[in-house]
């Protein structure tokens, strides 16, 4: 049965924007060309977009013909305003972008473990209020957020964790009774990174591989067949809790000490370092201390054998987590992400490939990351557009 012409419309409608929001501008020429639609009702819902206030001329065609260059039409960014959100142990990231991502303004601040919870809160609600008025944000549409921890997928919500603050479980909440007018939504650091990943970073290419994430701890996403896994409970790639040999005891439910964070996680990573007689370097702004040594070693592993030795332990230690992954899913890649695998760059990665290897007869390539620590944000703030585009193109 064809459908009517209204729904016709709809879906023409639907198909146009999403080329424009891939693809950026276009003119009417183009958008005829990737729909395979006729020339009139491609002027026709280019004038139904424009008329609804969704789609403006952003230019001009940049070829020079016969007459006027072609006109060039865009989503007007201006829509709706988006905050993505990078909470810490230690504090907290803020981003305010338009509907097309475009960073309007963004901030950071440290809050220590030694503030209350509605202290702590109030500084991060506060944060986030900021920074959405350094953007002109009237209104925030929608808000992402990415915490570390396991969410529940029946509510939504952070679980309770032993060693997470208690102010990242009431964030969502305190933000949504702020801004009433927002849409919350709440997903794990790992998942985040994975999706920025995926769509701008080292894994751009690939439909399925796994994010092992080395940062504050370790933790890993999943993605196959181009879709994120969350398993039943939502926990897909909590290998933090993974036992592994080498550790002092067993990870408990409340607990991952005992588990592969007990090998890979930056305390273990700084006291691994130190074991070595590695110097404590310089940091950069915003970079943990295990990620500067990783650094420091990656960068002059060629000619000073402490710094090789350490990232040779630090591959065989990463690589008994990546092997029990690549045992179960055969992703055929691993992306080495956070800020640790950043700072081991390609140096580390290959350490790994070579160890997985020899551990494992499925081949699978090993990759660093090209978002490090800013891949949480940057997964906030596409889930945030995607949910907030969705809203604002419903027919």
């Amino acid at each position: 049965m064809p459908a009517s012409p209204s729904t016709a419309r709809v879906i023409n409608d639907r198909l146009a924007l999403r080329l424009l929001q891939d693809e950026g501008p276009l003119t009417a020429g183009q958008l005829k060309t990737l729909t395979g639609l006729s020339r009139p009702t491609v002027a026709d819902l280019v004038e139904r977009l424009t008329a609804a206030g969704l789609i403006e001329v952003v230019g001009e065609a940049g070829e020079q013909r016969r007459g006027p260059n072609a006109r060039l039409y865009g989503i007007v960014a201006g829509l709706a305003q988006l905050a993505a959100l990078d909470v810490r142990t230690e504090g907290i990231s803020v981003i305010v972008s338009d509907l097309l991502g475009a960073v309007l303004a963004e901030s950071a601040l440290p809050i220590g473990g030694e503030l209350g919870t509605g202290p702590a809160l109030e500084q991060a609600v506060a944060l986030v209020e900021r920074t959405a008025e350094e953007a002109g944000a009237d209104r925030l549409h929608t808000i992402g957020i990415g915490a570390p921890g396991l969410i529940d997928p029946a509510t939504g919500e952070l679980r309770d964790s032993k060693g997470l603050p208690e102010w990242h479980r009431r964030l969502a909440a305190a933000l949504q009774e702020r801004m009433p007018g927002a849409r919350v939504t709440l997903d794990n650091e790992t998942n985040l990174a994975a999706v920025a990943e995926q769509r701008e970073g080292a894994a751009l290419d690939r439909d399925t591989f796994v994010l092992l994430w080395l940062g504050h701890g370790a933790g890993a996403a999943v993605v196959l067949d181009g879709i994120l896994r969350r398993g039943a409970s939502g926990g897909t790639g909590e290998i933090g809790f993974l036992p592994v040999p080498g550790t002092s005891g067993l990870p408990s439910a409340t607990d991952c000490e005992g588990g592969f964070h007990s090998l890979a996680g930056s305390t273990a990573i700084e006291r691994l370092a130190a074991g070595h007689a590695l110097p404590a370097p310089d940091p950069l702004p915003g970079e943990p201390a295990a990620a500067s040594l990783v650094r420091l070693a990656a960068g002059r592993s060629a000619t000073h054998a402490p710094s090789a030795a350490f990232l040779d332990t630090l591959a065989d230690r990463v690589t008994i987590g990546a092997a029990s992954v690549v045992a179960i899913l055969d992703p055929g890649c691993v992306v080495l992400g956070g800020e640790i695998g950043a700072a081991g760059g390609p140096d580390l990665a290959a350490r790994v490939e070579t160890r997985l290897r020899r551990m494992s007869p499925l081949p699978t390539e090993v990759r660093p990351t090209t978002l490090g620590g800013t891949a949480v944000l940057r997964g906030a703030l596409l889930t945030a557009r995607d949910r907030a585009q969705e809203e604002v193109f419903a027919p």
